[in-house]
């Protein structure tokens, strides 16, 4: 997928390749570690009467996680991987660990039909091919979780942590997966496979873990996988779960902890003339639409591969030496290479350069034309860069200033509006980052001052306070809370990757698509918010503004009830004539006006107009 549809961020220098530099640097290897254990198959609720499965729920999570990344990020890696089970199958072969979908010494899986046809079906074979068991056991030293982190992390052996990101995601829901065990057999497993944990995480490995709650007691992390995954204090209640181990809840946490947030660009931003940063930007809301159309070969069914020459205007040749502008000065012509009218372009010598700062009030809200960007300080190629960007972020916030900033793009040189943006957190975990919004602001005629129309304290409309109470109390039981548009998927392009995904499946039906975008109709029947309505209504109409509506709608239907009766009747009359028969005997001129509007009414058409137009409309109803 194109990191950049629009264009955004793109330079007339960038090379063509930069997309497919930026996919790499940004491409994600998984191993899901999935507990297989006798007690991941009891049912996930006390009241499940489908008796649902922790398994189940972790199989129907994973699938939907491939679904998505099919369609976002198709050149991601993945490997599923078993741990608690009978039968083995990894390349160091050690007991109690199935790896499913990787072969030995090859590379992990990329999402695809296959993978999520035979993954999906999994649980019907499960037991007969591959089994469950109770890998930690009081009187054996075999430590299947140990084993699990060191297959996974031998799974993720190839490619570099700074252009592939690794992670290991742990689905399981034994909070203690020693308790069997007592003294220092206990110690020492807890210790061989915490260090384990940490040896990989040396290696620039990400171990995270989406716990389940069993019925009868809450998932507890602090008994062993806080130690695990390194979360200490205030983080291990932060990091568990807010929702329970539906399927649902579970495929929402499994997104929000999978797809991050890919970057679109690193920027150079120039605090003054000799203190300059590293940043990177983020695309946070952007136009999503289908994929762009690939042309297929007619025998080959490979993709074509578009290409362009140009040929010299007069002698036919094919131009081989790089294409070169001019401009003509003083009757001589100068020409220009394609880096030469870059550079000529560039009006400054970094992407962001820091001009001043001004009070936020002095921002109004239709300087806001197109979604901002965010910005996230980054140490990689300039040390030092978070403190100075901290600073900054910092000081705004206290002093309540935006900075002003010019934006150096040689296509579209603008000023842009840099507001520093306060953490915000939940019970649940951080809901919005720390950092910068970049608001590309407005050019003068960019900016329309429309005609203002002043009326007098006469001619306005004013509401009373019983209707501003009235109003103010709808709008609280219908407010909605944490409400953000990233909430809510396109249901078009839901639907379009829907069909996609049928199609790709061999599936019969297309999978139901949720339209988030429709109204609440079970929240707004809620007896508090009609009563609020009808309290709202009556404020504004008066008391009796039901009657009178419905006093209007009867004489709307009692109308319509004089016009039906009449246009019965005239089909009545109507019918007595063979209107046929006296349009080709030439006799519709003797019939009088009132049966030829008979048969007009009875047919819907216009009765206005002298005899003879009413017959030229008869003849043309007729078709003569």
């Amino acid at each position: 997928m194109d990191l950049d549809p629009e264009g955004l961020f793109r330079d007339d220098s960038d090379e063509d390749d930069d997309n497919v530099q930026e996919r790499e640097a940004n491409k994600e290897m998984v191993v899901y570690l999935i507990d297989a254990s006798p007690k991941m198959f009891t049912p996930a609720t006390k009241a499940d009467e489908k008796e649902e499965t922790h398994f189940h729920t972790i199989v129907n999570c994973i699938t939907h996680a491939l679904k998505t990344q099919i369609i976002g990020r198709s050149y991601d890696e993945v490997a599923i991987c078993f741990f608690n089970t009978k039968e083995k199958k990894n390349l160091q072969e050690l007991a109690g660990v199935y790896v499913y979908n990787v072969t030995e010494r090859e590379p992990l899986d990329r999402p695809d039909a296959r993978l999520i046809k035979e993954f999906s079906c999994i649980e019907d074979s499960f037991m007969s091919n591959i089994g469950s068991r109770y890998g930690i056991t009081s009187g054996s030293r075999e430590n299947t979780l140990y084993n699990a982190l060191w297959v996974a992390q031998a799974l993720l052996r190839k490619g570099s942590v700074k252009t592939v990101s690794k992670r290991i995601v742990i689905f399981t829901n034994e909070d203690d997966p020693f308790g069997g065990l007592t003294g220092a057999v206990k110690t020492d497993m807890i210790r061989t496979t915490i260090q384990r944990a940490r040896d990989a995480q040396d290696l620039g490995l990400s171990i995270e873990l989406l716990p389940l709650s069993r019925p009868d007691e809450e998932f507890n992390m602090s008994l062993f996988y806080a130690d695990l995954i390194g979360l200490e204090g205030d983080e291990i209640v932060d990091y568990l779960p807010s929702s329970g181990e539906k399927l649902e809840d579970m495929t929402n946490q499994l997104k929000k902890r999978m797809m991050k947030k890919r970057k679109v660009k690193t920027l150079a931003f120039a605090i003054t003339n000799d203190v300059c940063i590293e940043v990177n930007t983020y695309a946070l809301i952007r136009p999503t639409t289908p994929g762009a159309i690939t042309w297929l070969d007619s025998i080959s069914n490979l993709p074509l591969k578009a290409e362009r020459s140009f040929i010299c205007n007069d002698t036919g040749a094919l131009i081989q030496d790089p294409q070169k502008r001019f401009q003509v000065y003083n009757d001589k012509i100068v020409k220009f290479s394609t880096r030469e009218l870059s550079d000529v372009k560039r009006v400054s010598s970094h992407h962001l350069r820091l001009l001043g700062f001004k009070p936020l009030d002095y921002l109004k809200d239709y300087h806001n034309l197109r979604p901002s960007t965010f910005i996230y300080p980054s140490d990689e190629q300039i040390f030092g860069s978070t403190r100075v960007f901290v600073a900054l972020h910092s000081s705004m916030r206290r002093l309540g200033r935006f900075a002003l900033a010019f934006y150096g793009n040689p296509t579209r040189p603008q000023l842009v509006a840099l507001i520093a943006q306060e953490e915000v957190t939940s019970a649940g975990g951080q809901i919005e980052p720390p950092g910068i919004h970049m608001i590309y602001l407005p050019y003068s005629d960019d900016v329309r001052y429309p005609e203002e129309v002043h009326l007098t304290s006469d001619d306005a409309p004013r509401a009373t306070d019983e209707q501003i109470k009235k109003a103010s109390n709808l709008l609280r039981r219908i407010d909605l809370k944490n409400f953000s548009v990233c909430q809510f998927s396109n249901p078009a392009l839901q639907r379009h990757y829907g069909i996609l995904e049928a199609l790709a499946l061999g599936e019969d039906e297309m999978p139901d698509v949720k339209d988030e975008t429709l109204p609440d109709e079970e929240g707004l029947a809620r007896p508090v918010v009609v009563k609020a309505v009808e309290e709202f209504k009556a404020s504004v109409y008066g008391e009796n503004y039901d009657q009178e509506e419905a006093e209007a709608a009867a004489a709307k239907a009692g109308a319509s009830k004089k016009r039906k009766a009449l246009t019965d009747a005239a089909a009545e009359k109507s019918a007595a004539h063979n209107w046929a028969e006296l349009a080709d005997t030439g006799k519709l001129k003797d019939m009088t006006v009132v049966d030829l509007k008979s048969y007009l009414s009875a047919h819907g058409l216009p009765v206005s107009g002298k005899k003879e137009a009413l017959v030229s409309r008869i003849l043309t109803h007729l078709g003569k």
